[in-house]
């Protein structure tokens, strides 16, 4: 489409009967953001957010999604880049089975993650036996958790990015004698970086918010896996203004990503 082709477009009048719903559907995305700003208790925000439990679940969050993170990275990373790059019987499968996370319900995800790496569970139970290890209602199962529901995100960023790139420069590589693993780190990566760090972002925001399937299998215990999700869910039948302070902060961390993210998500063509 030419420039003066998307002038005139975007002169056109807007029909009432499209305007009225999308102005519904903005004041029903911002109103419960500004309801929660307007909630804000302004006057002892420092002290709430100074307060040693807001501090330990801040904290707690920041490393437990940072870890998760990382643990997609490693996994997620070199999946998309089969899923995009190899063809192999059953691919559309595998394809659908991780990405299935997005669509499933966090609490069914956390009971299905105690079946498999509880006591009890194939894996889990052989961890506890053999090295002693037990993943539920721990730090660990937390950075599980939050993976377990977050590494999609990543995925998906990073197959996009890998679909998108220049087959040529990877060509190139190849006939000049540079083997697979070689044209990965020196030539796929650097093509695909800014999609590894958008998902990676995203896949970072998604680990911080995570509740359903942190509080099924990690469990919440203050100082050890209560992240600030939990610490506003545990606040809210107490104290509504420092529930309102903590979300307030999840808030800010995620208008921080958008920003930061806006180039990739936001501006139009």
């Amino acid at each position: 489409m030419t420039a003066p082709a998307r002038r005139r477009g975007t002169g056109q009048r807007v029909p009432v009967a499209l305007l009225v719903p999308a102005a519904l559907g903005v004041l029903f995305l911002v109103l419960p953001l500004g309801g929660l700003l307007l909630r804000t208790p302004w006057t002892s925000l420092a002290p709430r957010l100074t307060a040693p439990g807001v501090l330990t679940a801040l904290r707690l969050s920041v490393q437990c999604a940072t870890l998760a993170t990382l643990l997609c990275l490693a996994l997620g990373v070199p999946l998309a880049w089969l899923l995009a790059r190899v063809e192999f019987p059953g691919r559309r499968w595998v394809r659908a089975l991780v990405t299935v996370p997005l669509v499933l319900p966090p609490v069914v995800g956390g009971v299905a993650l105690l079946l498999v790496f509880g006591r009890r569970g194939p894996v889990g139970g052989w961890l506890d036996a053999t090295f002693g290890v037990t993943l539920p209602f721990t730090t660990t199962g937390v950075v599980l958790a939050e993976a377990f529901v977050a590494m999609p995100f990543l995925i998906i960023a990073v197959e996009g990015a890998l679909r998108g790139a220049d087959h040529r420069y990877e060509e190139a590589a190849a006939t000049l004698g540079a083997g697979r693993w070689t044209t990965f780190t020196r030539i796929t990566l650097p093509l695909v970086a800014p999609g590894v760090a958008a998902g990676a972002v995203l896949c970072w925001a998604r680990a911080l918010g995570e509740f359903g399937a942190t509080i099924t299998f990690a469990g919440n215990y203050p100082g050890r896996t209560q992240t600030m999700p939990l610490a506003v869910y545990l606040a809210l039948e107490t104290d509504v203004e420092a529930a309102v302070v903590l979300s307030l902060v999840l808030l800010t961390v995620s208008v921080l990503i958008l920003a930061g993210l806006r180039d990739r998500w936001i501006t139009g063509p």
